[in-house]
């Protein structure tokens, strides 16, 4: 990929210091080098760009949304469209992201993302790394059990009509493990639990337990042993709870995390990925989308509630990071810096504090811990180059426009600087 520097840019280096003035010199797919003005001097025959002081950053990271090609709520639409056009519309989808300056994005359950993280991998496709889950794991009557089909037609080993959002079907310890076992056979990174109901599943409520304990711990245990993690759906208490005190890495969503609830997860290092675009875009869109009535009546709900539970759990010192749950048709991809902007407005974080959850924190998520989600030396070479300062104006990363570079492990994904 050659080298590429990156003079004269405001930095922004996501570990808490203040920005500076600088340059940054990237090395194939790595940062070489990044300091002051002065202190790093461009290599003979590197690509320079004068950056004129513009906003330098890690990519943004979402992490977790859904690589589905869904373009509505509608029931039918996964019954009725051919999986091939839901690849092609994801493949638009991972370009949008590209441009809104996403440079990674973790696939919370998708069999669309895990093909074509492959595909963005080798270069055949435009867009940010994708870290996948695949097929995700539900017990019978669980958040991913779609309840209103034959359950043989759920079951990713067993159906006969392969849609987006497919499901592992498991039950008590010994099919959990074997559940886990043939995500990761499918080419899973990570290992994707329901832990609880949810909005979008018919017959089942947020607050229900999914899995016991046990079933949680061999999951985990699982994941473990092949140098993975789990990142669980839990919107209820008693499944928050349960996920913190089996091991898992990332709790998504968290409703209904009380006090109490917020401690478990604190006391386990967990990371918390509340996912709040997707409620405010469910309320906005969702009844025009073709969401059923009984989704919307549940996240008309918890809304309010969410809100205030991680209000809280970020006073105490959770770990937040940036997800958006977006799935292309209820949450149009290339919209996902949205949820930044909702942290420092309605969460109430500083606008520092927001791009370290949308780049550190949420590469943590991603597994990229120390890796990604940073301006260092020796860090995957992730960055944007923001016409605009967040730290002034969150807002300014949701005006895919003003994101006018783009690099994705040293490689150049967009380029509008060039059309000045």
């Amino acid at each position: 990929m050659g080298t590429l520097v990156i003079e004269d840019a405001l930095i922004f280096d996501s570990s808490g210091r203040q920005p500076f003035r600088g340059t940054v010199v990237v090395k194939d797919n790595v940062i070489e080098d990044v300091g002051t003005r002065g202190e790093v001097s461009p290599p003979e025959g590197a690509r320079v760009i004068e950056a004129r002081g513009m906003f330098l950053m890690p990519g943004l990271i979402d992490a977790h949304l859904h690589l589905t090609g869904s373009r509505s709520g509608r029931i039918e639409e996964d019954l009725v469209t051919p999986i091939g056009v839901f690849f092609a519309r994801a493949v638009r989808d991972l370009e949008a992201l590209a441009d809104a300056g996403f440079t990674t994005v973790v696939d919370a359950g998708s069999i669309v993302g895990l093909h074509l993280r492959d595909a963005v991998a080798e270069g055949t496709v435009r867009g940010p790394r994708v870290v996948a889950a695949g097929p995700v794991l539900s017990q019978t009557f669980g958040h991913a059990d779609t309840h209103y089909l034959p359950v043989e037609w759920v079951d990713y080993r067993t159906t006969k009509k392969l849609t987006p959002f497919a499901s592992l079907i498991c039950d008590g310890e010994a099919e959990c493990r074997k559940a886990a076992r043939h995500a990761m056979r499918e080419g899973a990174d990570f290992i994707k639990v329901m832990a609880s109901g949810g909005v979008l599943s018919q017959r089942d409520r947020p607050e229900y337990r999914q899995f016991t304990l046990e079933e949680l711990r061999a999951i985990v245990d699982e994941a473990r042993a092949a140098n993975r993690w789990v990142h669980a759906h839990a919107e209820g208490k008693a499944g928050i709870v349960n996920a913190a005190r089996a091991g898992v890495k990332i709790v998504a969503h968290c409703d209904m995390m009380d006090e109490e609830a917020a401690e478990e997860v604190l006391k386990a290092g967990a990371t918390c990925v509340p996912t709040f675009a997707i409620d405010y875009r469910l309320l906005e869109e969702g009844q025009k989308l073709g969401v059923p009535e009984w989704g919307m009546r549940k996240i008309a709900e918890l809304a309010d509630i969410h809100l205030e539970n991680i209000r809280r759990a970020y006073r105490m010192g959770v770990r937040l990071a940036t997800g958006t749950d977006f799935s292309g048709g209820v949450g149009r991809h290339g919209e996902n810096a949205e949820e930044v902007a909702i942290f420092v407005e309605r969460v109430g974080m500083t606008p520092q504090e927001a791009l370290i959850a949308a780049t550190r924190n949420a590469a943590y998520a991603a597994g990229l811990e120390g890796r990604a989600g940073i301006v260092a030396k020796g860090a995957l070479a992730d960055l944007i180059l923001v016409d605009g300062n967040p730290l002034d104006n969150v807002r300014v990363l949701t005006d895919r426009s003003k994101v006018r570079l783009v690099v994705r492990g040293g490689e150049v994904i967009k380029d509008s600087l060039s059309k000045a």
